[in-house]
Parts: C-alpha cells; sequence; structure tokens
C-alpha cells in the first residue's frame, strides 16, 4: 500500500481521449431524477464515452426522458426491457458494452464532470485494474462528504482486504458506482439476477482479480441517501434472509477459497455483528426467530470470529451476552443507542469547540 498526497492523474489522457469507457445506467420509475443523471454523464471532461441506458420496465415517464436525451446526444443508446430488477439490468448493458472500461452509474444519482477524466487517468498512470472514488452522502437536508486530497495504490490483494475490513478511511464499499473497471478483469462475472444486494460478490470478485487498484480519496459521486423507494433504504425484511444473509454466506465461501480464511473469518465479524445489531433493533417477531435461529446454529462460527484480533472487545462482551440472555443483550444495545452514543457525540463536539 502506498499513500499519494496530493495526487492528481495526468491531464494528458482527458486530451487523448483514446480508450472508450462504457458507462451502463439502470433506470426504473425514476422520472423526477433520471435527466439529472444522465446530462451529468454527457457533461464529462472525458467525452469518449459509450452512455448505455438500460430502461429496466419503467411505467412512469422515465422510459420517455431516456429517448429524449438519447436524441440529443449519440452517445446514449437506451434499451427497453421488461422488469428484471437492478442485477438484470446491469448484465444486459454489460452484455451490450464495447468499451474497454466499464462504469456504472444508478439513475437517480449524479456524478461530477471530471469523474470519469480522473478515474481513467489515475486507472492508465498507475496501471492499475480497478479504480475507485470516494462519494459524497447526499441527505434532503444536508450533504456529507469525507475528501482528502489524496490517492491510495493498493497492489494484489491489499484493496480486498481494506474492504473486507470496512476500513473506513476507504470509502470502497460493495457499490458498483464508485468504481472504474478494466473490462478484461469482468470477463465471466455477472450481477445476481433477481437479487438485492448485487453488488455484494461482484465487488468481491472485482477486487480479488485486480493486481493492482487506485483509491481516489475525492468524491466525485454523488449519491442519494434517503430517497423513497430506493432499494437501499428498504428496512429489515423478507429480503434481509432471502438475498442479504446469502450474500454473506457466499462472501465467505468465496475468501475460503481464495485461500484467505484470514479475510473469511473478518468478514464473517463483521456479518454476525450486523446480525447482531439487527436483532437489536427489529420488533417483528418472525423476524427475530429467524436471526436467533441462525445465530444459535452459526454459534461455534460466531465465536471464532468474534475471537480474531481485529474486534472490539466490547463486541466479545455484547456477543457473550448475547448467548447468555438475548432480552438483556437488546436492553444494552438499546440503552447504549439511547445514553451512551449519544453522550459521546456531545463529549466530541464540546471537545471540538474547544480546539477551535
Amino acid at each position: 500500500m502506498k499513500i499519494l498526497e496530493q495526487y492528481h492523474p495526468s491531464m494528458s489522457y482527458e486530451k487523448e481521449q483514446a480508450n472508450l469507457i462504457s458507462v451502463i445506467v439502470a433506470a426504473y420509475n425514476i422520472e423526477a431524477y433520471i435527466e439529472r443523471g444522465i446530462r451529468s454523464i454527457c457533461a464529462q471532461t472525458y467525452r469518449n464515452l459509450e452512455i448505455i441506458v438500460v430502461d429496466d420496465g419503467s411505467v412512469d415517464e422515465t422510459g420517455c426522458i431516456c429517448d429524449k436525451l438519447a436524441a440529443e446526444d449519440k452517445r446514449i443508446r437506451v434499451i427497453h426491457k421488461p422488469n428484471g430488477g437492478l442485477a438484470d439490468a446491469r448484465n444486459v448493458g454489460m452484455a451490450q458494452s464495447a468499451g474497454g472500461y466499464i462504469g456504472f452509474v444508478d439513475g437517480d444519482d449524479w456524478i461530477d464532470p471530471d469523474m470519469y477524466e480522473r478515474m481513467l487517468g489515475a486507472l492508465l498512470e498507475q496501471q492499475a485494474d480497478v479504480a475507485v472514488c470516494r462519494y459524497r452522502q447526499v441527505y434532503k437536508n444536508h450533504t456529507e462528504d469525507g475528501s482528502v486530497d489524496r490517492a491510495v495504490l493498493f497492489e494484489g490483494q491489499e484493496a480486498l482486504q481494506c474492504y473486507v475490513e470496512e476500513r473506513e478511511e476507504y470509502a470502497i464499499q460493495n457499490a458498483a458506482w464508485n468504481k472504474l473497471y478494466r473490462k478484461e478483469i469482468l470477463d465471466g462475472t455477472s450481477f445476481p439476477t433477481g437479487k438485492w444486494y448485487e453488488d455484494i460478490m461482484f465487488t468481491t470478485s472485482g477486487l480479488a482479480r485486480a493486481k493492482r487498484c487506485i483509491y481516489l480519496d475525492t468524491a466525485y459521486y454523488n449519491y442519494i441517501i434517503d430517497r423513497e423507494g430506493s432499494i437501499m433504504n428498504a428496512q429489515i425484511n423478507a429480503r434481509t434472509f432471502t438475498d442479504l444473509i446469502p450474500a454473506f454466506y457466499e462472501k465467505t465461501k468465496f475468501l475460503q477459497e481464495l485461500g484467505r480464511e484470514d479475510l473469511a473469518r473478518i468478514h464473517d465479524y463483521f456479518f454476525y455483528k450486523r446480525l447482531l445489531l439487527f436483532y437489536a433493533q427489529i420488533s417483528h417477531p418472525p423476524y427475530l426467530t429467524e436471526l436467533e435461529n441462525i445465530l444459535r446454529r452459526d454459534e461455534e462460527r460466531v465465536r471464532k470470529a468474534f475471537q480474531d484480533s481485529i474486534v472490539d472487545p466490547r463486541d466479545r462482551r455484547k456477543v457473550s451476552l448475547f448467548y447468555k440472555s438475548p432480552v438483556r443483550y437488546c436492553r444494552r444495545i438499546r440503552r447504549e443507542e439511547r445514553v451512551v452514543i449519544p453522550l459521546k457525540a456531545r463529549i466530541k463536539a464540546i471537545l471540538g469547540s474547544i480546539g477551535k
């Protein structure tokens, strides 16, 4: 891993415009957002783009808006298809792509004008297989941006490790949309059709195949957090059990088959930590029962994961408390959320104001 302070990719790649980037946009019933998203791609300073918009069976005006924009810019190609979900739409777009580099933009988000110029420039300059950028979290009333003027060059499986360890200083995340892939490393890879949380295995596989990855710690992507109807805003529901949990099991198995038992164990820690948090947050009896059954069934595996050196000792105590008494465990978590966490936030704010 190499930190590149105040790194800015060479502008020569923007001037040459030699490499075709295929940008795949999946769109479904987002008439209020899609024009802004597509126009932000059209406005890129890097012009050699193939913009593949997949209208996934929209029943509002989304498809018509896409066709109107395609009539204005010959780089846009619209594919209308029956509704099959986000994964299927992205797979259709990938199958139709001709570029040597593949990027994804969700139709309700938008990107900065120099996003692909910067990402492709860094990818080529650093001879990397994947470029990743930070993103802004856009809420209705404010925007959060943790950008730092630097880049990080990962060798081998270093990016995969930071991703599995969920290192907050690197916003790699599951998402497909803050990455630019060299097309060859995606050969044979697809999104699981009909599933939510489709990015989990796609991203894991892409990072595992990459021999080198460049991370730009600057936000070029604008991600809407609280749009109504967004999959990511859905609370714990049936899909948690049919799609999310199976994807996490698959990720553990993939890491084991990769020969990274250490990363598989770390991933298990974060996986079961999520399930424990879910357990304390929900009140729907069938879901509670199902979660408890999973955690009871996997108890040996859970305890093994929570012995890893990366684990916070407080989490070890919490998991022990859960297996002794789920009721007491829930009381403790809810108390922390109601009292301890807000108190820590107030202390942090006070200390921050003193330091100014």
